[in-house]
Parts: structure tokens; C-alpha cells; sequence
């Protein structure tokens, strides 16, 4: 695997299917090393810039993995808000599926609505979960990957 300078790294358990195919082709194109951490199995094929982690199971063990393996400029896609704040904290950058990056100015908004509906639903109230994912996500998110993959020949 050819040692680049940043690295992209997959949340992968969570992680949408058509965005996983579409890492992997990016990684392939720009060859640049990108690292898919999950607790379950995952086949991201036969190339020298996709590697695949399989963590034990249990709480946050991929985002600990991450984290501890994360460096200062790597991208982090993940939906995990407390990860892409840990990463943002650590130097990386951090990206949704849906294409959104977390900044440090918008991460603790993020966090602080995060733990507003999860004490909802912990007390009871059902506020349903995210809108399936889109052709128009996939696209912003494929938009939002190719624009840092340019910034960073």
C-alpha cells in the first residue's frame, strides 16, 4: 500500500452501501489509502488502497479504533457525532453520508441535539429516525469526497 499523506477512514458498521461502493471506487481512482473499520465482516475487494478492519463487538469499539489510529488531516466518514467530534478534536476531518462536513462550529450543536433526542426517546417519545438516504445525498456526498480528494494532489 503506497503511504500517503492523509488517509480516509470508514465507520463502516452504520455506514450506507451505495456510499461504502463509492469510497471504494474513489480510493481506487485517487489512490489514496482508505481503512473500513467495522464489527462485522465486510468484502472491500482486492486492492492495495482498501484495507478492512474487524473489531471485537461492543460500544464504540470501531470509534475507538478509529480514533486511535486517526492523524491530523485524515478524512473520517461517519454518522457518529461523538466520533466526528472526537476526530474534529484530534486535527482529522469528519463527514456524514449525507455529505456534511463537521466543523468544529457546528459539531456541539450537533452533539447537543443528538443528546436532546436521545433523552426523547429514552423517556419515551418516538421521533422516528432519519430520512432514508437519497440519489441527491449520494451525489452530495460523491461532490463534497471528490472536492477534498482535488485539495489534497
Amino acid at each position: 500500500m503506497r503511504e500517503s499523506l492523509t488517509k480516509i477512514w470508514v465507520d463502516a458498521d452504520a455506514c450506507p452501501i451505495p456510499i461504502k461502493e463509492l469510497l471504494i471506487r474513489a480510493a481506487k481512482r485517487a489512490s489514496i489509502e482508505t481503512h473500513f473499520v467495522a464489527n462485522q465482516y465486510l468484502n472491500v475487494g482486492n486492492t492495495p488502497f482498501v484495507s478492512f478492519t474487524q473489531v471485537q463487538s461492543g460500544f464504540d469499539v470501531a470509534d475507538h479504533y478509529i480514533a486511535s489510529n486517526v492523524s491530523p488531516g485524515d478524512l473520517v466518514v461517519t454518522q457518529d457525532i461523538p466520533l466526528a467530534d472526537e476526530v474534529i478534536t484530534l486535527g482529522a476531518l469528519a463527514i456524514g453520508p449525507r455529505g456534511e462536513f463537521y466543523t468544529k462550529e457546528n459539531i456541539k450543536s450537533r452533539l447537543t441535539m443528538r443528546d436532546f433526542m436521545e433523552t426523547m426517546r429514552s423517556s419515551g417519545i418516538q421521533s422516528g429516525g432519519p430520512a432514508p438516504l437519497s440519489k441527491a445525498d449520494v451525489q452530495t456526498f460523491a461532490n463534497k469526497l471528490d472536492s477534498w480528494l482535488t485539495r489534497q494532489r
